[in-house]
């Protein structure tokens, strides 16, 4: 309890950081460009809320490392040659690197050149995203190990990269890539549609309109690719966890293959009987999802299919779990096709999107879902791994350090109140930022301390020094 609510708290942050740095890049790269003071802008006040998110997800995220020791230690022990030093790539190489350029992304506007200051950026952006790729790499190397065997109880690596390669990687990677940027996306999109629909001042509503099409532009490419990606880590989870996929579908018999196959679209499962008390499926829609035909090649194990002590037990979250991801997946993918539509009508023009309230209401309430997916989705992927730590290899109940019920429970209630201060002390002043706006007058970057003067043309004087004018 104490691992999932600080990993589930400690989610909610870099989430928004590692895909609005993509952002922050694209704007800088559009003022540069174009000249256009409003991209500039833009870039000030998207980076507040950028730098408040690292903040709180520094602070929830350090005490997640620690736990691997405190919490996990007989699994650091069996793993720690790999997992450890997977872990320690993240924060050495990645968090450093974020944190290193951080400093000038936010303060380097007039103290450095634009194209050391666009690197920076960069940098943050490349940082944000390496952070994410090191995490994936360890939690995928505990859905399918590889790479080396298990040698009295402890992993031994022997090939390096192939256990960084492991099955489960690429996939993994690519999919909270597109997770992490197309959150970011439509928070950015529902605070810019909250402006527009504000309408008490036009300034902002045409401000704003721009930063609703920039993430409208890329959103209509990330969404349909991350559910395209989606689907894939469904067919690897179907070859490496069966029994995972078996919990995502409560399926409890096998399909035979050569048999046609139901979707279940809602059910309520029943561990106890090992059955569905009710289930309502779609006629043959399973084999079309796993291999786009009515009848399976293969077949579909049922969670009987293994000793109970092998299979996920909480097959409830996990099944709905998977599809509040997936209704998500596809809800924030329509509501882009739509979007796009409009913008092709042109319905989305400055004297124009002010009318489209359905619409921006409809990216109002999204801005939260990608939350919701993300978290669902790392619940599918760890309870659904469950028992196992390491899939096949360690299990859960024998990794979990021998500690106090009392002394666990303590901690839990530490945990509970300070990241309880830190949510609402970031939605304080993350509502103040909101609500404060842009700066519409704020100067560009070289041009904040040069006086709004007539400056005369110097005379010389063989006889006395430069005379200068000023009006």
């Amino acid at each position: 309890m104490q691992f999932a609510f600080t990993a589930i708290f400690h989610m909610l942050w870099p989430v928004l950081t590692t895909g609005m740095a993509i952002y922050l890049v694209i704007l800088e790269v559009l003022w540069l460009k174009t000249k256009n003071p409003d991209y500039y802008r833009h870039a000030r006040f998207w980076s507040k809320l950028y730098v408040l998110n690292f903040g709180i997800g520094v602070a929830s995220g350090l005490p997640m490392e620690f736990q691997f020791g405190t919490n996990w230690a007989p699994f650091s022990e069996a793993v720690g040659d790999f997992f450890g030093s997977i872990l320690g790539f993240e924060g050495s190489m990645a968090f450093m690197l974020e944190a290193g350029f951080l400093g000038i992304m936010l303060f380097g506007w007039e103290r450095v050149p634009p194209a050391i200051h666009l690197l920076s950026t960069a940098m943050v952006a490349f940082g944000a995203n390496l952070s994410t790729f090191w995490i994936l790499v360890a939690n995928s190397w505990l859905q399918t190990p590889a790479g080396g065997e298990f040698v009295s109880g402890k992993f031994v690596v022997s090939d390096y990269f192939e256990a960084i390669l492991n099955p489960f990687m690429v996939n993994s990677v690519g999919h909270m890539f597109f997770a992490t940027l197309e959150t970011s996306l439509f928070v950015i999109g529902g605070i810019s549609a909250w402006f527009i629909l504000r309408g008490s001042d036009q300034r902002h509503a045409a401000f704003f309109s721009r930063s609703f099409k920039i993430v409208l532009a890329v959103a209509i490419a990330a969404a349909p690719l991350q559910i395209w990606i989606g689907h894939l880590s469904a067919e690897q989870v179907r070859v490496h966890q069966p029994t995972k996929l078996a919990a995502m579908e409560a399926q409890w018999e096998t399909i035979p293959a050569g048999a046609k196959a139901d979707w279940s679209v809602i059910a309520a499962p029943n561990v106890e009987v090992e059955r569905n008390d009710w289930n309502i499926s779609i006629p043959n829609a399973l084999g079309y999802i796993l291999e786009l035909k009515p009848t399976l090649s293969e077949p579909v194990y049922g969670l009987k299919h293994w000793p109970e002590r092998d299979r996920p037990h909480m097959v409830g979250l996990v099944y709905y779990a998977f599809r509040i991801m997936v209704s998500i997946g596809l809800f924030l993918a329509g509501l882009a096709a739509i979007t796009l539509v409009q913008w092709l009508r042109g319905k989305l023009a400055d004297t124009e999107i002010h009318q489209q309230k359905w619409l921006l209401r409809g990216w109002l309430f999204a801005a939260p879902l990608g939350y919701l997916a993300v978290e669902s989705g790392w619940v599918v992927r760890c309870v659904g791994r469950q028992p196992w730590t390491v899939y096949g290899q360690l299990r859960t109940a024998d990794m979990a350090s021998n500690l106090p019920p009392g002394e666990v429970l303590a901690s839990l209630s530490g945990f509970v109140l300070l990241y309880g201060f830190l949510f609402i002390s970031a939605m304080f002043f993350g509502r103040r930022i909101i609500m404060t706006g842009p700066n519409l007058e704020l100067a560009l970057p070289g041009q904040a301390n040069q006086p709004d003067a007539i400056v005369a043309p110097v005379e010389h004087s063989p006889d006395r020094r430069p005379v200068e004018t000023q009006q």
